[in-house]
């Protein structure tokens, strides 16, 4: 009987073992992308919503190398979107695929994200993203919670606006002594857009305590410290992309 019993628990045992190596591997496959709910920038009238290129290039590159991805936007269903140009032909490709255009056109709401899913959360940029970002509770605790289970958050352009309020167990803001890229002031005083948007994304972040880096105007630059990685702006998007699938394959 004894036997019996030491037998069934290795067996249970080996079970187990099995179902969360299936499962690691499986959250190593999933990365979350999120996209703003916005359309407009402001009181000004002009649209906006989650720019194109900063989810179609680092999709191709995640993507092609065997990573599923799902979509969650604030509000879910179909997101805004700016940025249109399929001469991009990495835009064209992602728009004209069945499968993800469903996906981004079906996005789930915060409520119907599991993290635990999750290797990587992405915050794509858009300007939209300064509207309906930051203040989203549900999204800071699912981004927390990928973070604290040991995956990658990321962002590019005003993306990261996601990151400004995440907050993890230890009481400290995600980004607190972190070297942190985003778009930039001189970015947004350039496209003109200082006066609209609802806060400055740099200065933000330093008030965080994020060592912010940062190139002159459309420079590519991406910073990665700590499971942490941030993008400048659109040029940005593919270098953000090769980072995080950079960063999977050392884990």
């Amino acid at each position: 009987m004894k036997k019996l019993a030491l037998f069934m628990l290795a067996i249970f045992t080996i079970g187990s073992v099995q179902a969360q190596t299936q499962n690691s591997k499986n959250m190593k496959k999933k990365i979350l992308f999120v996209v703003t709910s916005h359309d407009k920038k402001g009181s000004t009238g002009e649209d906006t919503g989650y720019y194109l290129g900063e989810v179609s290039h680092p999709w191709e590159v995640l993507h092609k190398a065997g990573y599923e991805i799902d979509f969650v936007s604030p509000k879910g269903g179909t997101p805004p979107v700016d940025g249109f140009d399929l001469k991009d032909p990495v835009n064209k490709e992602f728009w004209e695929n069945k499968e993800y255009k469903n996906r981004i056109d079906h996005s789930m709401t915060p409520s119907q994200v599991n993290p635990k899913e999750y290797s990587a959360i992405f915050y794509a940029g858009g300007h939209g993203a300064m509207w309906d970002f930051a203040d989203n509770k549900e999204l800071a605790d699912i981004a927390s919670k990928i973070y604290e289970n040991g995956g990658i958050v990321a962002g590019v352009c005003h993306g990261p606006a996601g990151l400004v309020n995440i907050k993890l167990k230890n009481g400290k803001y995600l980004v607190d002594g972190k070297k942190i890229n985003a778009f930039t002031n001189e970015e947004e005083a350039e496209v003109k857009l200082t006066d609209v948007v609802p806060f400055l994304l740099e200065d933000k972040l330093k008030e965080r305590g994020a060592e912010f880096e940062k190139s002159g105007l459309w420079q590519n630059h991406v910073v990665a410290d700590q499971r942490v990685i941030t993008g400048q702006n659109p040029q940005s998007a593919k270098s953000v992309g090769e980072a995080i699938l950079k960063e999977l394959n050392n884990k």
